[in-house]
């Protein structure tokens, strides 16, 4: 089920809310049933033969953390976690990687069959999320749950069960069995949740729109940049929309997740970017990857094969397919020649380091975005000339019709809306104070006009990260 749907907003969300809050309130056990039933049935409304694979990642996760946190030795405390881990990234590996790993087999070995396996939807982030469960326990950050119903509930909690931010138990372990849902989380939850829609709708939807009329195209050079520039703009607001939405819905319950986005296009070096940009993946990859290889704390030399190996992970979590592996190391190579050749210089001047930022990322996006490597080489050599076709005015008509959109999506960028925001709560004026508090509220009700429109005349456009 999608959060910017009609099955979502007028069935699924009103009745889930009437059910859950129309228990009492001093009844956290039968509202926590409430909330992991409806997580239950929102993963199996779309993926009812993969509701298995989630209860087995949930029971896997259940016991190997009984294991990691109460076996009496430290050997049979590690064998838990092992054996939760290759649980976890057994399931991940068939059904995200076979398909994969067998036609690059195939290419060496003609005999070798390929498999065909659909991907289950959200696997790899309740699969992180279960092994971060256990490797938490393991290391004495978090008590394991002797309840498997909390451990069912923390894995499958809907707001961020498909496309994250990927929610650590210790964020949420109190949550659990002691939070309190006031009417205050409650507007501002329905209000972060419809300024997601809205950046959905709006302008993910505006922008995917002239992403994928681009590509798939032979583009002039003009067109070719405009593209890179559309699908730029696509999939922050996309998926930054996406955590938006999971960040409102967890509040309107009384859970308070992380945020997973810090306007990362503000960037003055790309280390600056991912930490801002899916702040929960880059944290999890630093936490349970990275500082176990040895981290920074190591030779040089194996500080930069640390550096491989966790972007070379990053890449293939995203996507099975040797483009999101090279989109990967684009990146881990970059962060390398920051560390160690130019990234203090470009700190240190706040313009152009934002500029050439921006220029790497877009490259590598243009690496994410494409069905394989070919394509993404032929459309980055349009960008520089090399292959373009000729310049027939396409990229005016894209800049011209959606000339509006192009301009919220440089506002909507940009942290404009906070510093306004704290520039009205500080002033001495009770007119601004009072603009400070409704005017999100009075934006809220007709950005849900607006989406609702869009929603209701427009096709069905799932959200990005879905497909990881």
């Amino acid at each position: 089920m999608v959060f910017a749907s009609t099955a979502f907003l007028l069935y699924f969300l009103p009745v889930l809310l009437a059910v859950y809050f129309i228990v009492p309130r001093r009844y956290r056990a039968l509202r926590n049933a409430v909330l992991l039933i409806f997580s239950l049935i929102f993963y199996g409304y779309g993926s009812a033969k993969y509701l298995l694979l989630m209860l087995f990642s949930v029971t896997a996760n259940y016991f190997g953390g009984l294991g990691a946190g109460l076996c009496k030795t430290r050997a049979a405390r590690r064998t838990s976690l092992i054996l939760a881990v290759i649980a976890g990234l057994g399931s991940l590996g068939y059904f995200k990687y076979a398909g994969f790993f067998s036609e690059t087999a195939h290419a060496l070995l003609p005999g070798v069959p390929v498999l065909s396996v659909a991907l289950p939807i959200g696997i790899s982030f309740f699969t992180f999320q279960g092994i971060s469960y256990v490797a938490d326990v393991y290391r004495g950050n978090a008590a394991p749950q002797k309840n498997p119903f909390y451990v069912a509930l923390y894995i499958s909690l809907f707001p961020q069960l498909i496309a994250g931010p990927i929610v650590r138990y210790t964020q949420i372990e109190r949550e659990i069995t002691d939070r309190r849902e006031t009417l205050h989380d409650f507007s501002a939850g329905i209000q972060r949740f419809i300024f997601g829609l809205a950046k959905k709708m709006i302008l993910a939807g505006a922008a995917g729109e002239i992403a994928d009329a681009v590509f798939g195209t032979t583009p002039s050079t003009s067109l070719a940049w405009l593209g890179a520039l559309a699908y730029t703009a696509q999939i922050y607001f996309d998926f930054s929309a996406y955590s938006d939405m999971a960040i409102g819905l967890g509040r309107i319950f009384g859970f308070r997740f992380a945020e997973n986005f810090n306007y990362p296009y503000i960037a003055r070096t790309v280390t600056d970017f991912w930490r801002r940009w899916h702040i929960s993946l880059s944290s999890w990859f630093r936490d349970y990857v990275y500082i176990p290889l040895g981290g920074s704390r190591v030779s040089k030399g194996r500080h930069i094969l640390n550096l491989l190996i966790v972007w070379s992970l990053t890449g293939l979590w995203h996507g099975a397919a040797w483009n999101f592996i090279l989109w990967g190391l684009w990146f881990g190579v970059i962060l390398i020649a920051e560390k160690y050749l130019w990234g203090s210089r470009l700190a240190a001047r706040p313009v152009l380091g934002n500029i050439i930022t921006m220029l790497v990322v877009v490259f590598g996006w243009v690496l994410f975005r494409a069905d394989t490597v070919g394509d993404a080489i032929r459309y980055l050599s349009a960008m520089f000339g090399v292959g373009a076709a000729a310049d027939n005015g396409q990229s005016v008509y894209y800049l011209l019709e959606y000339l509006p959109e192009w301009i919220l999506f440089i506002l909507c960028a940009l942290p404009l809306r906070d510093v306004l925001r704290k520039r009205l709560e500080n002033t001495a004026s009770p007119f601004a104070r009072k603009a400070a508090v409704w005017g999100p509220k009075a934006a809220a009700i007709l950005l849900l006009f607006l989406s609702y429109i869009k929603l209701s005349t427009g096709s069905f456009n799932p959200f990005i990260y879905f497909r990881f």
